[in-house]
């Protein structure tokens, strides 16, 4: 029997996600926390930071100041824009290429170029690619490991390369979602081990099949911590200095990039925001599978994040999950598909074989439903 956090609507379900004894997730324990924080001294805090890194780049004569992990969302956009215009630094932005390139995402990703950012598209081998996105699907039931892995490793492999030592990631997602923080240290800096166990899973080097070799994987293995420490490279979150939010990051870069494009069918499939996810068709397929495995989709998420930045009412997120959480991914379904070189009857078997049987029944006309839902 599935349980919902009493404050926002988060399932007992999500990997990771504990309640405490009020029935409260650790997600909106940490929102809680959040409220306590001292903004201003993070700042500050933050801007002592930036001092020393554009202290570093003066001695050394460097034209990059930082990498930004870049997909040209609302999120790494907003982190794009303040550290360029609010903090005068010189960010290299970095993108590791989606998996099925949405034209929204290349839009914007121009867009932002032209006010003066300097980029670095990372392509993997796409061969390479589709046969580890395949494998993951069929075995994981998630066909974005591999990208997860890449996104991960790239910039920080870019950041090397370039003699960069400052990287800036998005949001901490074990804390501010649910999850197990290893410590108070990696919500402010990245850790290693955290991101390999709770992101990717396990390591790429343990990909290697008759199929792929060691150096096939090159582009998704993350530098040891011993090569970071030798070039002094510290990845740090951004929601450490600064409360974050989704829906604020996407009201600050519309307002400072009027052309930001959202998704043009009005809302992205499975949810209700139109700003999310305008990088990779394969991202529905992505939160479809994450509602057949644990029981919510993504509307549930959006609205939780909302809920706990009080901008949505407990009420509305119920109403809202009803209506999206269960949707198809119809648009880009038969292009997925292609990609995956899959069809439907192959798609049904893998969802089904990665259905959560403990809180999901048949029903009749071969459908399912769940056990107990919000």
């Amino acid at each position: 029997m599935i349980k919902f956090c009493k404050k926002c609507i988060m399932p007992d379900s999500r990997p990771r996600i504990v309640f405490d004894e009020n029935g409260i997730c650790n997600a909106c324990l940490h929102s809680e926390k959040k409220n306590k924080i001292n903004w201003s001294d993070r700042e500050n805090e933050f801007f002592k930071l930036i001092e020393e890194i554009k202290s570093h780049s003066k001695k050394t004569n460097a034209h990059y100041d930082c990498v930004v992990p870049w997909s040209g969302g609302k999120d790494s956009t907003s982190i794009a824009l303040k550290l360029k215009f609010e903090y005068k630094l010189n960010p290299l932005l970095v993108t590791f290429s989606p998996l099925l390139i949405n034209e929204c995402g290349t839009f914007n990703r121009e867009e932002v170029s032209k006010m003066g950012f300097d980029s670095v598209l990372l392509s993997p081998n796409q061969k390479i690619s589709k046969i580890l996105s395949k494998r993951f699907f069929t075995e994981r039931g998630n066909p974005k490991v591999a990208w997860d892995a890449g996104v991960n490793a790239g910039p920080v492999q870019v950041a090397i390369n370039y003699n960069i030592p400052t990287v800036f990631y998005a949001e901490h997602g074990e804390s501010e979602y649910g999850g197990l923080v290893l410590d108070e240290e990696s919500e402010k800096k990245r850790n290693l081990r955290e991101v390999i166990e709770h992101q990717i899973g396990d390591f790429p080097e343990n990909w290697v099949s008759d199929e792929i070799n060691i150096k096939d994987l090159s582009p998704y293995i993350y530098p040891s911590e011993d090569r970071m420490a030798k070039k002094n490279l510290t990845a740090y979150y951004f929601s450490y200095f600064f409360k974050w939010s989704m829906l604020e990051n996407y009201e600050y870069v519309k307002e400072k990039m009027p052309s930001f494009k959202t998704n043009p069918n009005g809302r992205t499939e499975g949810t209700f925001t139109d700003f999310d996810s305008l990088d990779d068709k394969i991202d529905n397929l992505y939160y479809y599978m994450q509602y057949a495995k644990f029981g919510f989709g993504r509307a549930t998420r959006d609205s939780c994040r909302m809920i706990q930045n009080n901008q949505m009412t407990r009420d509305k997120a119920i109403e809202l999950a009803r209506k999206y959480d269960s949707e198809f991914p119809e648009i880009n379904f038969n292009e997925v598909l292609e990609y995956l070189e899959i069809d439907t009857e192959q798609f049904e078997v893998i969802v089904n074989k990665h259905r959560n049987n403990e809180i999901w029944k048949s029903a009749r006309n071969n459908k399912w439903e769940l056990i107990n839902s919000i």
